[in-house]
């Protein structure tokens, strides 16, 4: 078996000067599709008096449409507080961005790809029944997840807990090394380095040994990480590859739906997945920030690998618009029991969520551990920009005398979105919910952990764009070792964190809070 360590391979850095340009191109296109539509405003205002008036008026119907539908109601209130600032080019702008004919059939060709995979699950009635018999309430998150999201939980594997990518990145390489029949790589960062590099080398020589060698990367997630046309690159290796929905310069909501999931599949019996990218400061090889990246993720081996092996292909539908014949990625049972000899006594269900149907399962497993707590619910997250249902949620556990901890960066990546989560700690301190800024750097992973029986780790971040806008993933973990191993970590990473107080958030100069205020209502634009 191949060892590796985090210093084997000299740092990469490729010079992505034309791609910044292009990049810079595609923002200027946008902003004059904006001048476009104002100078034509403008133009016929010249010669028909009564422009504004109808422009208005289709403003109040979309106000209208809005009240009426059933999006989240923070997301309703900022489109229409924005109309209501800009009476005139509000409503046309919402219109402009909805109803878009390639938003149409990007939707409505990866609902069909996701609906037809959903085929391809089953679940061991014995295993729900058993779980049912040992612990009610996590057994109706099993079937939530199920009913809903159509993945199974299963019983038989092992889980591995990685608390940094230094750990994961080794763990990825070893399992990548004992590939025989195909990988899986979907992430939305990919990015030149020693990282990339290094599963890049294997992916190429396990291509020429005839390994099916699929990728998949997010042109949002990579915009300033990888060349243009990287997928034709790597198709020279004889890897195949897809860009997911390509960055465009076109005025479209469809650009906010990113595949922003982290999945590695090897031989379907093995599985990765966590907030981990496959990029140099997600291993501390590149400091992107000021301090340490902290981030974490799991390997799955076993039954429950089938579940990201499906999520990968409903992908891969989608992008290829070709027939894939699922079953021939299935691991026998033979091949499981090789790879996951030993059982162990949890239960582990890999889950998917998506902008495509209005069930939102990724805040609503979320929402069900926050409820169904009695003792503790802490939480690990870079971004905290959440709805009201999610505040009251933590607001009630608390009140509740449950112990709710969550954890935030204490260096910021992106500072108004920084700025945007500070502004929902004090209605959060002041119900009693504890806050802690992670100090030594930025904190990157997405765990909830709560009474030491559940668990989730994945993708998903507490914010808005994770739970209503990207396609995301997790595992959720019941009565497994490693979730101990979580709780370990947490409460290590809590002992170097901050704790931030009520009283500190009301010591903010009132500018600045007021400055939070408004950003903090935009939060489901933004």
């Amino acid at each position: 078996m191949a060892k590796y360590s985090v210093i084997d391979k000299e740092r990469k850095r490729g010079d992505y000067t034309l791609f910044v340009e292009k990049s810079i191109w595609v923002i200027i296109l946008l902003l004059l599709q904006v001048v476009f539509i104002i100078a034509t405003y403008m133009l016929l205002q010249e010669k028909y008096l009564h422009l504004q008036t109808i422009l208005s008026a289709i403003s109040l119907l979309v106000v209208f449409f809005l009240v009426n539908t059933d999006m989240n109601p923070s997301y309703k209130l900022a489109w229409c507080i924005t109309i209501l600032i800009f009476p005139i080019f509000g409503g046309l702008l919402y219109i402009t961005l909805s109803i878009n004919n390639t938003r149409y059939q990007f939707r409505k060709s990866m609902r069909e790809a996701v609906l037809e995979s959903k085929t391809h699950f089953t679940q061991d009635t014995t295993i729900m029944q058993h779980l049912q018999d040992i612990d009610e309430d996590s057994a109706l998150q099993a079937q939530y997840i199920y009913n809903l999201a159509k993945y199974p939980v299963y019983k038989n594997g092992t889980i591995s807990y990685y608390s940094s990518g230094e750990e994961l990145y080794i763990a990825m390489l070893n399992e990548l090394e004992k590939a025989t029949r195909f990988i899986f790589i979907e992430y939305f960062i990919i990015q030149d380095g020693v990282f990339w590099n290094s599963v890049l080398d294997i992916l190429k020589q396990k291509a020429r040994d005839g390994v099916e060698v699929k990728v998949i990367y997010d042109d949002m997630g990579s915009l300033r990480t990888l060349p243009p046309d990287y997928d034709k690159e790597l198709k020279t290796y004889g890897i195949e590859c897809f860009c997911f929905n390509p960055f465009s310069p076109t005025l479209s909501l469809r650009l906010n739906n990113r595949d922003h999931r982290k999945i590695m599949v090897i031989d379907g019996h093995t599985a990765f997945t966590g907030g981990i990218n496959l990029a140099d400061e997600y291993i501390n090889q590149r400091q992107k920030l000021n301090g340490y990246w902290k981030d974490n993720g799991i390997m799955i081996k076993g039954e429950a690998t089938w579940n990201f092996t499906v999520m990968f292909l409903q992908f891969w539908r989608y992008l290829s618009k070709e027939p894939i014949n699922y079953e021939q990625y299935r691991a026998t049972p033979q091949i499981l029991k090789e790879h996951a000899p030993t059982k162990q006594e949890g239960y582990i269900q890999p889950y998917a969520d998506n902008p495509l149907f209005s069930e939102i399962v990724a805040e609503n497993v979320y929402l069900n551990m926050i409820h169904r707590a009695t003792r503790y619910i802490y939480i690990t997250t870079p971004y905290l920009i959440v709805d009201n249902e999610m505040i009251t949620a933590l607001t009630l556990a608390s009140q509740s005398g449950v112990d709710v901890r969550i954890i935030t960066p204490g260096v910021p990546d992106k500072k108004t979105v920084f700025m945007m989560t500070r502004s929902f700690y004090e209605p959060l301190t002041k119900a009693g919910v504890k806050i802690y800024e992670y100090t030594p750097g930025f904190i990157h992973s997405k765990t909830v952990i709560a009474d030491g029986q559940y668990a989730v780790v994945g993708s998903i971040n507490l914010d808005y764009r994770s739970l209503y806008l990207h396609f995301e993933c997790a595992a959720f973990l019941y009565h497994c070792k490693e979730i101990e191993e979580i709780k370990e970590d947490i409460l290590e990473t809590i002992s170097v964190s901050k704790e931030i107080t009520y009283e500190s958030c009301l010591q903010l100069n009132k500018p600045y809070r007021i400055w939070q205020s408004l950003l903090r209502l935009y939060a489901p634009l933004l």
